[in-house]
């Protein structure tokens, strides 16, 4: 790669202007990208210890609602559970966006917890407080599912980006800054050449301009 440079360059001033003004901007690009994919990692980490967080939270959560069901079950038997259980209202669904991350959309659910007390099809007194502590629970837990998915999705597309990023980076780094590079010193080469060339040309014209051409054919006539 060091010694590659760009295709069907002419070595003219015009065109080394053009190859220093692509180089420059290239230099600025491969920072600017530098940049974004440092943010973007910073970011992605930020999110893996919210989901690793949150991932803890559900597991905790699942098992806390998987013990008080067993209570429940243990008091009331496994059908009269199950009846009750079918009888629950559906969980509201979130209302789902996006947030701009560095040019990255990544998923923003609005994730509320109902209150269960308003929302369970018996009257509180009437069943074990296990059964509604088990339905607070788990209600519970699927928020935090839905937080967890919400993480997992936002890493997702931040990866991707980030693999994006670092391509676009190293293909400047590596391959197409080198070659602008390596174009602007063949030009100046060839340019500085053809100037030493026009110089010793025009020395050699002025040497020849200075000398007495006509001394040299001829001589005066002897008496």
């Amino acid at each position: 790669m060091a010694g590659e440079t760009l295709e069907g360059v002419n070595p003219t001033r015009m065109e080394l202007l053009s190859v220093r003004k692509k180089r420059i901007l290239a230099e600025k690009g491969h920072k600017l990208l530098g940049e974004k994919r440092d943010a973007l990692i910073v970011q992605f980490f930020d999110v893996l210890e919210k989901r690793d967080r949150l991932k803890t939270e559900v597991q905790s959560s699942l098992k806390d609602a998987g013990d008080t069901l067993d209570i429940a079950t243990v008091i009331m038997g496994r059908s009269s559970v199950e009846a009750y259980a079918h009888g629950m209202p559906p969980a509201k669904a979130p209302e789902v966006s996006t947030l701009n991350i560095m040019g990255v959309r990544v998923p923003v659910m609005d994730v509320e917890v109902e209150d269960m007390k308003g929302q369970l099809p018996w009257g509180l007194g009437s069943t074990p407080q296990a059964l509604d502590e088990t339905a607070r629970r788990y209600r519970m837990a699927l928020e935090r599912l839905m937080r967890l998915a919400e993480a997992e999705g936002s890493m997702e597309r931040l990866a991707l980006e980030i693999e994006r990023t670092k391509r676009r980076v190293n293909a400047l780094e590596h391959i197409f800054i080198p070659r602008l590079r390596n174009t602007e010193k063949y030009i100046t080469m060839q340019l500085q050449e053809r100037e030493r060339e026009d110089f010793f040309r025009r020395k050699r014209i002025k040497a020849i301009m200075e000398g007495n051409p006509r001394t040299d054919r001829s001589s005066p006539p002897e008496a």
